[in-house]
């Protein structure tokens, strides 16, 4: 008699829906700007003062008194950026500025260099070639925020642009959200390190790896446990040893083999939340809570790991990181070919997508065996094709989870051209 599996079938989005409900963002913490980073604000960042904190001048020339028009002026002083001379312009007066330099007192607006005729070396007199209007060459103190300005939302993502915003506010130290931390390991008697001799009946274990760089990748402050050999008794010692991560993640065992002991590991200690999914690649791909924190059982099949870690997983970090928006982009593609696909799951074929003159097209990478890492590295998209039907027509239109750069359609070689040297 055939061992039937106990745990249902779900749809895929069910599955899903079930992962983005699951998870909230980690508290927050304070750290210093310098170390932010990539991070996502828990709390918004206010300005401190306003910028400019005073009337600066925004070119480099003369500052002046406006009504004075054109002519010869006495020149009272040098105001490079950063001092604080005690310099006052007063009517017939210039004072030499540069640019970024405070505006001085009794001045109204500042002249270029190219619009003056400097005396010598301008330190005695100068010549204004054109007459300013007041408020020229200045920018007023608060032109880009004033104090008390939000700045930068909870929940944006501290870019280089938004860390340098921030610390020009007098934002030294933020509140973000934790990174979330992940235990990673994998299991199998089968599994080998990189490093080791090959022996008879030995796979590399290329898994623990890959999950370790996606996590790491998506967020996550990464451990990695190891390999857990077949034997259930390891895996009390080896989840005691994850006790300080927010989330457990790791490959194999969760199938219908006799040697698959994570499943039921899980069952036992915590609770499943789906063990099986309408999905390809990926079908026993399992969630499970065990003391509180959240278990991804991915399969061992290592195509099969990487996209549901991309599927499930890593939305499930970056919410946990604070990301608002924690999932791929998803783009309408067109296919370039024919594909055939399962008809009883939800697939995802590995594609490589270009933007033709016409809008994004997908064509996938070759042959979609769970083992074939190779059609998933040269990847940068993973297309949603839908169960009920066995095959998609070229020409149709699929969405598509972009995974990286999209790069334009090759143009076509002119009529004629040689093919090579």
């Amino acid at each position: 008699m055939l061992r039937q599996s106990p745990y249902p079938l779900i749809a895929f989005d069910a599955a899903l829906a079930s992962v983005r409900s699951a998870f909230a963002p980690l508290p927050a913490e304070q750290i210093a700007l310098s170390a932010a980073a990539g991070r996502v604000l828990a709390a918004p960042v206010v300005a401190a003062e306003g910028m400019p904190p005073f009337d600066a001048a925004s070119v480099d020339g003369w500052a002046v008194v406006a009504a004075d028009g054109e002519g010869d002026r006495a020149v009272v002083g040098i105001l490079d950026a950063g001092s604080s001379a005690p310099v006052v312009v007063r009517p017939g007066t210039a004072a030499r500025i540069a640019t970024g330099a405070p505006l001085p007192p009794g001045a109204d607006a500042v002249v270029m260099v190219e619009d003056s005729a400097p005396d010598g070396q301008g330190v005695v007199r100068v010549g204004i070639l054109r007459a300013p209007a007041v408020g020229d060459g200045i920018r007023p103190a608060g032109l880009d925020y004033a104090a008390g300005d939000v700045l930068l939302a909870a929940g944006q993502v501290l870019s280089p642009a938004a860390i340098g915003l921030a610390a020009s506010a007098g934002a030294g130290r933020v509140a973000v959200h934790r990174r979330p931390r992940v235990a990673v390991f994998s299991s199998g008697d089968e599994l080998i390190g990189p490093d080791e001799a090959l022996r008879p009946g030995a796979i590399r274990d290329g898994n623990r790896f890959a999950l370790a760089a996606a996590a790491a990748e998506a967020g996550a402050d990464v451990v990695t446990l190891g390999t857990l050999r077949d034997r259930a008794a390891e895996l009390d010692a080896l989840l005691g040893a994850a006790a300080a991560a927010d989330l457990v993640l790791t490959t194999g065992g969760v199938s219908m083999g006799r040697l698959d002991l994570i499943k039921p590991w899980l069952a036992e200690h915590g609770r499943i939340v789906f063990g099986r999914v309408r999905v390809k690649p990926g079908k026993p791909v399992t969630f499970a809570v065990v003391a509180g924190r959240p278990f991804f059982g991915l399969p061992g099949f290592p195509v099969s790991a990487l996209v549901c870690f991309e599927l499930f997983v890593r939305p499930a970090l970056r919410r946990l990181a604070g990301h608002p928006d924690p999932e791929r982009p998803v783009w309408s593609v067109r296919l370039a070919q024919p594909v055939e696909h399962a008809a009883d799951r939800v697939e995802f074929a590995r594609a490589a997508v270009t933007m033709a003159s016409d809008g994004p097209m997908a064509r996938t990478t070759g042959a979609q065996g769970s083992g074939r890492l190779l059609s998933l590295s040269a990847a940068n998209a993973l297309l949603r094709l839908p169960e009920g039907r066995g095959a998609t027509a070229a020409g149709e239109q699929v969405p598509a989870m972009i995974l990286g750069e999209v790069r334009a359609e090759p143009e076509p070689a002119p009529h004629g051209a040689p093919n090579g040297p």
